[in-house]
């Protein structure tokens, strides 16, 4: 009698070589794109570094690969902080990741006074100085991250070097799928970031009291920016990554180093 080339198990055995022969192409695929999705999440966090810096405003054409290299190497220096001394570190400042760092538990801390729900916090966090045609620092962006209404969201936070004024605060990437559409997203909308344009972080005493409000006399002064409309939480959550992230558990020691001369 013939065989059954069509039985049972010679299906199955084809369909397992298969699937076997395609997880293969489909590894070797992710192992070697991984590099190039490192290398593009990298130049894409470069490019929001640039615009918090202001170093886009020039340019009516996207930037390109070759530009974003040569202006962000040309302007702009990262640097590896102690959080809990404000003091520099050595290490590899632009392929340093804060959020894999915060999940080492030997390496990290978890906040008493978790008001933007960071959960951990790593020990060593990254500066970006950001230098003039001479090499003189003109501005200092800090990284800052903490929940809104639906996700957590990454900002960079640009001041001058006297660690008051506010030259902008760019958002650039929320966990899934972010805020909600022209209500918390509006936090990305240049109208509401160019609010924060030469606003004050601190007050004559020290005190940090930047305030995001809908109070619309707090909202003119120099330590206030709107609230944004229909986003109560969203507001809130930016409200609480500032005053996190400028406190004693973030960078409140490396500003005081700075407004000491630390970055002279």
């Amino acid at each position: 009698m013939a065989s059954n080339k069509d039985s049972f198990g010679r299906t199955l055995f084809v369909v397992v070589g298969l699937c076997f022969i395609c997880s293969i192409f489909v590894s070797t695929a992710a192992v070697m794109l991984r590099p190039i999705q490192i290398e593009n999440k990298l130049l894409d966090k470069q490019k929001y570094i640039l615009e918090a810096a202001g170093l886009t405003k020039d340019t009516d054409a996207p930037l390109t690969k070759a530009d974003v290299l040569t202006t962000y190497n040309k302007y702009v220096v990262a640097k590896l902080i102690d959080l809990k001394t404000g003091d520099w570190v050595e290490g590899d400042a632009d392929s340093f990741d804060a959020d894999k760092a915060s999940r080492d538990v030997a390496n990290s801390f978890k906040p008493k006074n978790d008001i933007a729900s960071v959960k951990r916090v790593a020990n060593t966090a990254v500066v970006y100085i950001v230098n003039d045609d001479q090499g003189q620092p003109q501005t200092v962006i800090l990284p800052i991250k903490g929940y809104g209404l639906w996700s957590t969201m990454y900002a960079f936070l640009a001041v001058e070097p006297d660690m008051n004024t506010i030259q902008s605060l760019v958002y650039y990437a929320f966990t899934g799928s972010g805020e909600t559409p022209g209500l918390g997203g509006e936090v990305q909308n240049p109208i509401w970031m160019a609010k924060w344009h030469g606003k004050k972080l601190y007050d004559a005493q020290g005190n940090l009291a930047i305030s995001v409000t809908k109070n619309p006399a707090v909202a003119a002064s120099e330590h206030g920016v709107d609230a944004l409309s229909g986003a109560t939480l969203t507001g809130n959550g930016v409200q609480n990554s500032l005053e996190f992230w400028l406190g004693e558990e973030g960078f409140a020691h490396f500003i005081e180093k700075v407004r000491n001369g630390g970055l002279s």
